[in-house]
C-alpha cells in the first residue's frame, strides 16, 4: 500500500473574493436569519415601500435592480454587485427591475427580530410625513 498522497489543491487560498462588508446594528437574542431569492419579470416595480426589522444583505444574480433606501439617492445595482440595508426604521422605497428587457434575480439574507414579520409595508400617511427624509428624485 502506498503512503504517497496526491497534494491537495491550493485553489482555496485565492478562491475568496469579498463582495461587501458592513457592521450590522445590535442583533437581539432570538433573532433568526433568512435567505431568500427574489425574481421580478422585466420592468416590474418590485415591492412597495417597506421596512425590515433587521439588517439585510443582498446580491444581484441577474439583471439590474433599482434600489432606493431612505436618505440615499436611488442607484442601480447590477449582476455581480452586492447591497446592504440597515433595517429597523429605515424605509426601503424601491427594489424593482431597472430593465424592461430582462428579468431581475437577487438574493437577500435578512436578520429578523424575534416575533416580528420580516417585511412590513409602509402606509401612504407615513410616507407623506417622512417625505423630507427621502433623497431628491432624478428629474
Amino acid at each position: 500500500m502506498s503512503t504517497d498522497r496526491e497534494p491537495r489543491s491550493t485553489a482555496w487560498q485565492t478562491a475568496l473574493t469579498v463582495v461587501q462588508e458592513a457592521e450590522p446594528p445590535f442583533i437581539p437574542e432570538g433573532a433568526h436569519a433568512m435567505t431568500i431569492v427574489i425574481e421580478y419579470p422585466p420592468g416590474d416595480p418590485g415591492t412597495p415601500p417597506h421596512r425590515h426589522t433587521g439588517p439585510a444583505f443582498g446580491f444581484v444574480l441577474e439583471g439590474e435592480m433599482l434600489l432606493e433606501l431612505e436618505g440615499e439617492p436611488e442607484r442601480v445595482v447590477r449582476a455581480g454587485e452586492a447591497f446592504w440595508e440597515p433595517g429597523g426604521d429605515v424605509i426601503h422605497y424601491q427594489d424593482g427591475n431597472n430593465r424592461d428587457d430582462v428579468p431581475l434575480r437577487f438574493t437577500v439574507t435578512m436578520l429578523c427580530e424575534p416575533g416580528k414579520p420580516m417585511l412590513t409595508l409602509v402606509e401612504e400617511e407615513e410616507l407623506a410625513r417622512r417625505q423630507d427624509r427621502r433623497a431628491p428624485r432624478p428629474s
